[in-house]
């Protein structure tokens, strides 16, 4: 520990809540002196004191004794996904079997996050989003801390329900979505102390599924955007994601947020809705020129680091500073080994991720995340297939790759 860094970190947080070296040292049940010593470099606080200056602040004892980020934080959409297996989706008016019922986390913030615990139990994660008193919320909270994720940040409505999807899964592994906002739809910045967070990247999702940051601000154009601008003020990197949503505005609530994103993790769906280029051409073979003009057109709008897209076939990286384009095709799985998809690309977030924070290069983050993905494909639910990090470098080994 060094005295002189502990004490800038002190007074840095102690300004931001606006207190006195005074009303600290009361609550602290110290001298004023002795802040003013802590802030001066001159000593710095016992060890069991620091849990208590770390609960004052809204932060860790790690962060307070080191001053420096780690960990990743998952914020955004808390959804409980109640998975019905069904034989086959009906047409309207038909009737189709639900063959099996089960309840499991859903949405960009749990599944991600539970998925990165579970690739490296040592990562620090972090959740931040809301959910009801409820049932569905508290099997949320039960779930992600049997994981050992922070839960603190996370909100309790006091007028939603936890948000829920139905999700019809289909022997084929395509799933089908009917979702209630529930409390993600009063989900805003006001729930979250952007001060408090230690993380080395702030991913967030799902934009077109979070009412209150979907709406327009009249700066930055959306709320989203000017949210991104916060966090990336406070030294911290920022990566989306987006849900696929068939009458989302895409263009008007992504675009004003590219600006303020380090990262974007995406599918091919929802990159064509920006910039109209199909992914596919009509044989369905992936078009991928035209997948490559859309991350640049993306990366026109400000992205700062890299765009990530991903699609069963394969995954696709560009590194904007160098322009460099990447492509690696997804695991060649076979189909009868195949459970369900259900949080298939927030596993492949997760291994993203999880590549970017450790400085992986890019075929390495790509290679990575489609074994992620992979992982998910051997369970009905979003998070119960994943696989530590050793095992999930062997998946390519054992299933090798597609060709494209």
């Amino acid at each position: 520990m060094d005295a002189k860094s502990i004490g800038v970190t002190i007074a840095k947080f102690r300004k931001k809540m606006g207190l006195t070296q005074s009303q600290l040292a009361s609550r602290l049940n110290i001298s004023d002196k002795t802040v003013s010593r802590w802030e001066s470099g001159l000593g710095f606080p016992e060890v069991t004191q620091f849990p208590a200056l770390a609960e004052i602040f809204g932060t860790t004892v790690d962060y307070l004794m080191t001053g420096e980020r780690k960990g990743i934080t998952v914020a955004g959409n808390i959804i409980a996904d109640i998975v019905k297996r069904i034989d086959s989706f009906p047409a309207v008016g038909m009737l189709a079997n639900i063959r099996e019922v089960s309840m499991a986390v859903g949405g960009c913030a749990p599944n991600t996050a539970i998925d990165l615990a579970k690739i490296d139990r040592g990562l620090p994660v972090s959740v931040i989003g809301k959910i009801g008193d409820d049932e569905y919320g508290r099997f949320i909270l039960s779930n992600l801390s049997r994981y050992s994720i922070d839960c603190e940040k996370i909100s309790i409505s006091e007028n939603k329900p936890t948000s829920f999807s139905d999700v019809m899964s289909q022997p084929s592994g395509e799933r089908t979505f009917f979702h209630a906002r529930g409390a993600n739809a009063e989900f805003s910045p006001k729930d979250i102390d952007i001060t408090s967070i230690n993380s080395v990247i702030l991913h967030i999702g799902y934009i077109l599924l979070l009412d209150e940051f979907d709406k327009p601000d009249p700066e930055y154009g959306t709320v989203m955007a000017r949210f991104l601008h916060d966090v990336k003020a406070q030294g911290i990197k920022t990566s989306v994601d987006v849900v696929s949503d068939c009458d989302g505005d895409y263009k008007a609530k992504l675009l004003p947020a590219f600006k303020y994103c380090d990262y974007i993790i995406i599918n091919e769906v929802e990159a064509f809705m920006l910039s109209d280029l199909p992914p596919y051409n009509d044989n369905g073979d992936l078009n991928i020129p035209n997948i490559r003009k859309t991350m640049e057109f993306i990366a026109e709008h400000g992205v700062k680091e890299k765009i990530i897209i991903h699609c069963k076939k394969a995954g696709f990286c560009l590194d904007v500073a160098t322009g460099d384009f990447t492509a690696v095709p997804s695991l060649k799985i076979p189909a009868q080994e195949i459970k369900g998809s259900v949080g298939a690309g927030d596993a492949f977030c997760a291994g993203a991720l999880y590549g970017i924070y450790n400085g992986y290069d890019d075929e390495h983050i790509l290679e990575f995340a489609s074994a992620a993905a992979g992982c998910n494909l051997f369970a009905e639910n979003s998070t119960d297939g994943m696989l530590g990090k050793s095992e999930i470098e062997k998946m390519a080994q054992k299933y090798g790759r597609q060709i494209l």
